[in-house]
């Protein structure tokens, strides 16, 4: 089996909240810094999505990619691979864990494999930065109750 990274926070909020914003792709350029377009291309049973394509530009990296996700339970999403410029594979998963006072753990995995040879702890590295930068959005997003595009009246609360 290959080898993953894996990360973990709390974040100060319900697992059904923090769900909803990891579940909301079309919302993925609002708050995600490498993802500039989210398009769900295919939904599940239940109304969640089952492939969705991501054009990312992460500096150096820029891939238009499509995965597949499985929703298991309420609390658990992963994905992988269906088709990637630049990537060989890409699979990860969100698992939540509720916590007392309304708090949520989430557990990032991630396993990536790039078409280009790269060391294997570069990898590694490249897997926590994009896992850390996944983990510290989500948390600001999913805290900041913030569940939609600023608005003019958000920006002039700021003043």
């Amino acid at each position: 089996m290959a080898e993953h990274t894996s990360s973990s926070i709390t974040i100060e909020a319900a697992p059904a909240e923090v769900m909803g914003v990891i579940a909301d792709f079309d919302r993925y350029p609002e708050w995600t810094g490498e993802v500039k377009e989210a398009e769900v291309l295919a939904k599940d049973d239940h109304g969640r999505a089952a492939q969705v394509r991501l054009l990312l530009d992460a500096g150096a990296i820029k891939d238009d990619h499509t995965l597949a996700y499985t929703w298991t339970g309420e609390n658990e999403v992963s994905w992988s691979l269906v088709k990637s410029q630049m990537l060989r594979a890409l699979d990860g998963s969100y698992r939540l864990a509720a916590l007392a006072g309304g708090r949520t753990e989430v557990t990032y995995q991630l396993t990536v494999d790039v078409k280009i040879p790269m060391l294997g702890m570069i990898k590694r590295k490249a897997e926590k930065v994009i896992i850390d930068r996944a983990l510290a959005g989500l948390k600001k997003r999913v805290e900041s109750g913030h569940d939609g595009p600023e608005t003019p009246a958000d920006e002039a609360k700021k003043l």
